[in-house]
């Protein structure tokens, strides 16, 4: 039998990326923070990942369990190591003729989809439901099959398939505009019975979507936030899948993500020239005046630097940001950017900083280094997204004393108050209209706000005092896997 819902668990999370040996986005953060918490509390946790290049070398992985061929793509095999710079054990899954090329998790050297991520990542999928299954017998009984987002959705799907006795199932969203969607004619590929190609199954609108074979066949079914859970439901937020989520609203939960608050802790950063906490905020200054010479902006004390990191995508709000662009800079705003993405923002940022030197900088790309020093150094961070699940930079922002400008949607409701609305409580600013006049209007609340230094410190401090470890939500997602445990054994969810 599985582990009693008192006992630590054997925790099996599957997923396509894991920092550090691979990061497209925040689904990484989160595997390997709630990976790390869940060990630190005594479960036994392993994170299955495609083995890509480089990352057998850098977990110092072993060969442990040859898996033959399960999809007809070539010789497979399960290879342990650890997480780098953790105590997580990473189980990489290698198959050469599906993992070992040239870009990254799901896009090729030239930036198009691999022509067969269906394979890629139903292999994962397949190994993740081989492992449980087999357990026992190699080893290691699984209590908990944890699958993230749509690259490893179908893991429970594999499991329902089975007849035997199985594991407890888990599947978190992180994104539900990302379904795995692919023609029909991959079932066969994929091993999947004909049944399944079904309204209660993988079928989504004539096509196989991955994450609704999570959605469907999961025990749990768990979001990065409370707003997210709710808005998934609903017509405008549910991506097509509002109504079996509605469906399955008992079994559907909203857990906060966490941050790592010994990556991401201001007092102890390696990417910055001093540390500073809530105490010694007056040392932030420093770190403001070497962003602001890093940047290339103009040294202006009454200035309100805005701070913007990560995906330049309409999802993401950037091309609001742009269009704001002139409210903010009439107020006396500066602006630093740094991400990729779409290639017309891009273009447009660049050329806004071309076009106003000194108060607007672009750097294209990403560095972890200058991502920690543009939220360090910032007076004020942005993130206008027209949805987010839950957000990660937000959270980065708070504990680092730079109050957040957002949107009130998905996670970043659950994290910023706007201090106008709640004077005395809030840690930020807030808008609640996806339109260039809301954010143009919060930009300039939160300028006027930078200039009263009383006010700006009481903001900092509030912000920096929330707790956005993963203390909390470790225990959130315990107690998840527990119900789906009791749901195995037939009992009351």
């Amino acid at each position: 039998m599985y582990a009693r819902a008192h006992a630590p668990m054997r925790i099996l999370q599957v997923a396509s990326e894991a920092v550090p040996l691979c990061k497209t986005g925040g689904l990484a953060d989160v595997v390997t923070a709630l990976s790390q918490a869940l060990v630190r509390g005594g479960d036994d946790v392993r994170v299955l990942l495609p083995a890509y290049p480089g990352t057998i070398e850098r977990a110092a992985a072993t060969r442990m369990l040859d898996l033959g061929d399960p999809l007809g793509c070539g010789a497979t095999s399960l290879w342990r190591g650890v997480l780098p710079d953790t105590s997580v054990p990473a189980l990489l899954l290698r198959c050469d003729a599906l993992y070992e090329r040239p870009g990254g998790p799901y896009l090729d050297a030239s930036g198009r989809e691999h022509t067969d991520n269906y394979l890629r990542f139903a292999l994962l999928a397949r190994a993740a439901a081989t492992l449980a299954i087999a357990g026992p017998a190699v080893g290691w009984p699984v209590d908990i099959v944890h699958a993230h987002d749509w690259p490893a959705a179908l893991a429970p799907a594999y499991l329902a398939w089975w007849d035997g006795e199985r594991p407890a199932t888990v599947v978190t969203v992180h994104n539900l505009a990302f379904v795995g969607r692919f023609g029909p004619s991959v079932l066969s590929a994929i091993a999947a019975p004909p049944a399944a190609f079904a309204t209660h199954g993988l079928e989504f609108f004539g096509a196989v979507s991955f994450l609704k074979g999570g959605l469907y066949y999961a025990d749990r079914i768990t979001t990065v936030s409370p707003t997210y859970a709710e808005e998934v439901r609903t017509t405008d937020g549910g991506e097509g899948f509002d109504g079996l989520l509605r469906a399955r609203a008992d079994r559907l939960h909203g857990i906060l993500n966490g941050i790592d608050d010994h990556v991401w802790n201001p007092a102890a950063d390696s990417h910055l020239a001093g540390g500073y906490d809530a105490t010694s905020l007056p040392d932030k200054r420093a770190i403001r005046s070497a962003l602001a010479r890093e940047a290339g902006l103009r040294a202006d004390g009454d200035a309100t630097i805005v701070g913007s990191v990560g995906r330049l995508s309409w999802q993401k709000g950037l091309d609001l940001l742009l269009e704001a662009l002139p409210a903010l800079l009439a107020s006396g705003g500066q602006l630093v950017v740094l991400g990729t993405g779409d290639g017309g923002i891009e273009r447009a940022l660049a050329e806004a900083a071309h076009s106003h030197p000194g108060t607007v900088a672009f750097h294209r790309g990403y560095s972890e280094g200058l991502a920690h020093r543009i939220i360090a150094g910032s007076d004020a961070l942005v993130v206008p997204s027209r949805f987010e699940p839950c957000g990660l930079t937000q959270m980065y922002a708070l504990r680092y004393g730079t109050p957040p400008i957002v949107r009130r949607t998905g996670g970043l409701a659950d994290t910023v108050l706007d201090d106008d609305l709640w004077p005395g409580q809030g840690n930020g600013f807030v808008f609640a209209d996806p339109h260039v006049d809301a954010l143009a209007n919060a930009l300039t609340r939160a300028h006027a706000a930078h200039l009263d230094p009383k006010r700006w410190r009481a903001l900092q401090i509030r912000g920096m005092a929330r707790d956005f470890s993963w203390t909390v939500g470790v225990e959130h997602y315990r107690s998840i896997y527990r119900l789906a445990q009791g749901d195995r054994r037939g009992a009351p969810p």
